[in-house]
């Protein structure tokens, strides 16, 4: 059977030259970066390569890089610590986020009693920057945490556009960049941005490795408490192989950032072309121009084909979802297409189809015939 993997926002495919890398290390230079012996050393020297060659990409210092094991835990810190140890007041975010973050934002509150404002999302998935700006104006301490790339919509946010906004108003801002980060330029040198959240896997790297980016002197404290690996900040043995394997996939995306990037959005764009010819009354939902490897559309069939789209397109051999794998098997509507489509339209069918550099016309053509099957 044909398979079709479309749903590269929940994961990527691991490149082979990460594959390659991470099974080297792995049988070459297995010690303990903590160590002091020769076998340590050579893992120290790896682990801090890589932290500077992620640096380098993102065009900031290494010491502001430390590994996580993914986006999630990176959050949670960054959120955790700016309540307990940066005495922040209040969060300001919106509820399309990630559940990493939205949940994370309702334990600070129930547990430190903390003001929680959710800033308005307009019809296109886009964030209300005014409102953003009138919420700003009561001068609490706050921090600001928006994503970047939406994971559901492909929604971008104007990172530089809200982090002027946040130190006009000297709030601390947080972003969740795991679905922009090794798919689009971020230059932390020019962005006013003071924590950026990664995650391997999302960009043909390994799971269970990511990192965040913290800004220097942001007194950000440890979440995770032990020994002293991550300049203190986050104990626990490093897995060198996961990072470096992460670090090689971060590279290797940036230098074939062009090239892979107008590959699939010339995808992107026959598969709009495509729905438009044989399913003229679908929508996006969004705007065409989210980012380019990511679609969310609903569909003109009936209802009584929601629940059963997915099931017959993975028995056609077809990956795609309706939203965040995190809530994957959840028989509620996406939690952020409910902040953008009517009642009777979040009943309907709808798809988010997430492209790679691995993917051809002829899985999209797959994908348009059955689609016409269900």
């Amino acid at each position: 059977m044909k398979k079709v993997y479309l749903d590269n926002a929940s994961t990527t495919a691991m490149r082979p030259e990460v594959i390659q890398e991470m099974t080297k290390i792995m049988s070459e230079d297995f010690g303990n970066p903590s160590s002091t012996h020769s076998f340590g050393r050579n893992a120290k020297t790896i682990l801090e390569l890589s932290r500077k060659n992620i640096a380098k990409h993102l065009n900031c210092s290494a010491q502001e890089i430390l590994f996580t094991s993914g986006g999630t835990e990176a959050d949670n810190w960054i959120l955790r610590s700016a309540v307990e140890d940066l005495k922040v007041e209040r969060i300001i975010t919106s509820k399309i986020e990630h559940h990493a973050v939205l949940y994370t934002t309702l334990a600070l509150q129930s547990d430190y009693n903390i003001q929680v404002d959710y800033v308005n999302v307009n019809n296109d998935g886009s964030i209300d920057l005014t409102h953003l700006s009138n919420l700003l104006a009561d001068e609490k301490k706050t921090i600001v945490s928006l994503m970047h790339v939406n994971n559901e919509t492909g929604t971008v946010l104007d990172l530089e556009r809200v982090g002027v906004i946040c130190k006009q108003y000297n709030a601390l801002f947080h972003s969740d960049t795991v679905q922009s980060v090794g798919k689009t330029e971020i230059d932390l040198q020019k962005t006013p941005v003071d924590f950026i959240v990664a995650s391997a896997h999302k960009f043909h790297g390994p799971k269970g490795v990511g990192f965040a980016f913290i800004r220097k002197n942001s007194g950000l404290q440890p979440l995770i408490f032990g020994g002293e690996q991550e300049k203190g900040l986050r104990a626990g043995t490093e897995a060198v192989h996961q990072i470096a394997g992460m670090a090689k996939a971060l590279s290797v995306s940036y230098e074939n950032l062009d090239q892979e990037r107008k590959y699939i959005s010339d995808l992107k764009k026959y598969l709009i072309e495509k729905l438009e010819a044989d399913f003229p009354g679908f929508t996006i939902n969004g705007k065409k121009e989210d980012f380019y490897n990511i679609i969310n559309i609903t569909l003109p069939f009936s209802t009584d084909k929601t629940s059963m789209l997915l099931f017959s397109l993975d028995m056609k051999g077809i990956a795609v979802s309706r939203g965040s794998a995190c809530q994957s098997g959840s028989i509620k509507p996406s939690h952020v297409l409910k902040e953008m489509l009517s009642e009777t339209d979040l009943k309907l069918p709808n798809l988010r189809i997430s492209f790679s550099h691995y993917n051809t016309k002829d899985d999209i053509d797959w994908l348009i015939e059955s689609l016409k099957k269900v």
